[in-house]
């Protein structure tokens, strides 16, 4: 479908409010965008991950998790070009909405970084992720910054999510929670952050390696008892996502057969780099203490139980009987990192950093103002 008519259908589903969600996975700079528009205005959920479609889910796992379920939705897609050297270009923009200078709003920030902290020295907890939230104007709609998030992020998933019930997000997230095809599964722990200055090549300070080894041996100790063999686990190395760096390791296994696909996304959501170490001590804290609601904001959205064909050679000598068609279910999950809830002509950016007792409030609260020109960019024209 040509880009224009693609658009212009995500259009009408809004105008209609009807649900949909667009979307491109990161890899290809000619990128493959998806879309699934609900054909009726019903609102679907999910309790037990067996439905197929694509589900929205938030922070709190005791609240609603949406689903476009893809017996109710219309299947679109389109190519749409990144940006050459688009990533490059993120950290030379000098068209950033200001960074915002607050000193009320750092000063809330700082005193819940030192609570964090003081509650980490008492032993409470090991890690906790704690986040804020801040609005910025924009005169962009939300179509158009859906293509600016296309265009300039093609290494993270981006997507454009509407529902009745839960308003306009957008994001572009670095981060898989899960990917699941007939046994096998994928994951990754990802922690640390820094200012990307035109080399991955840097220095990364004690702090960040021991936040992403927590965040590792979490994730391996959740999913000991759902897997049927070992877990594999890729070198340590660091990642870049638009103008920011992270330290991360790829984390692999095959599924034990009785594990059901709700348990394996429980036992990674939230995960520690989003929420904290223990999970639920961690969580506590967080939904006391934040004083906002993080909504959908380190939720997770992705395909769930999704057709996937794949075409093999069954012999290759034989060419009457060239392929074969291979049909599983497959699921991909992300965190909602990197996003906004669009909302009377405003962004509401979300942001947060690990907190280990090695943390510091101000270098904290200078850490998430680097991490709003991540999404600030696709702000302005």
């Amino acid at each position: 479908m040509k880009p224009e008519l693609f658009f212009e259908k995500l259009e009408n589903q809004l105008l209609d409010e009807k649900p949909f969600v667009a979307y491109s996975k990161p890899g290809l700079r000619e990128r493959e965008t998806k879309a699934w528009l609900q054909i009726t205005k019903q609102s679907f959920n999910t309790k037990d991950f067996t439905e197929s479609g694509f589900v929205f889910s938030p922070f709190n796992a005791a609240e609603k998790t949406y689903l476009i379920p893809t017996e109710d939705a219309e299947e679109i897609t389109t190519e749409y070009f990144a940006e050459e050297n688009s990533e490059e270009n993120i950290s030379e923009a000098t068209n950033f909405p200001p960074v915002l200078t607050n000193a009320k709003t750092q000063k809330q920030h700082e005193e819940l970084i030192q609570r964090g902290i003081e509650s980490i020295e008492k032993g409470n907890f090991e890690k906790v992720v704690l986040s804020r939230s801040e609005k910025v104007e924009t005169q962009l709609k939300a179509i158009e910054i859906f293509k600016n998030l296309l265009k300039k992020y093609d290494s993270a998933f981006v997507y454009f999510w509407y529902h009745p019930e839960t308003g306009i997000w957008l994001g572009a997230t670095p981060e898989r929670l899960l990917e699941v095809e007939r046994n096998k599964f994928k994951t990754m722990a990802l922690a640390g952050t820094q200012p990307y200055k035109g080399t991955i090549d840097v220095h990364w300070r004690e702090k960040e390696i021991d936040e992403q080894q927590i965040v590792t041996n979490a994730i391996f100790e959740n999913l000991k008892d759902k897997v049927s063999g070992s877990i594999k686990k890729s070198e340590l190395y660091t990642s870049r996502a638009g103008n920011l760096l992270h330290l991360k390791t790829d984390i692999q296994g095959a599924l034990d057969k009785s594990t059901k696909l709700k348990q394996l996304i429980m036992a990674l959501h939230p995960t520690p780099a989003v929420c904290g170490l223990p999970k639920e001590k961690a969580k506590s804290f967080i939904l006391e203490n934040e004083n906002y609601n993080r909504e959908f904001y380190s939720g997770f959205l992705g395909e769930l139980n999704i057709k996937s064909e794949k075409k093999r050679n069954s012999n290759r000598r034989n060419q009457e009987n060239q392929a074969y068609a291979s049909i599983s279910k497959k699921t991909d999950l992300f965190v909602n990192l990197r996003c906004m809830k669009l909302e009377a002509g405003k962004a509401n950016l979300f942001v947060g950093g690990g907190i280990t007792k090695d943390s510091n409030p101000t270098e904290e609260w200078e850490e998430t103002v680097n991490k709003t020109h991540t999404i600030k960019s696709v702000l302005v024209k």
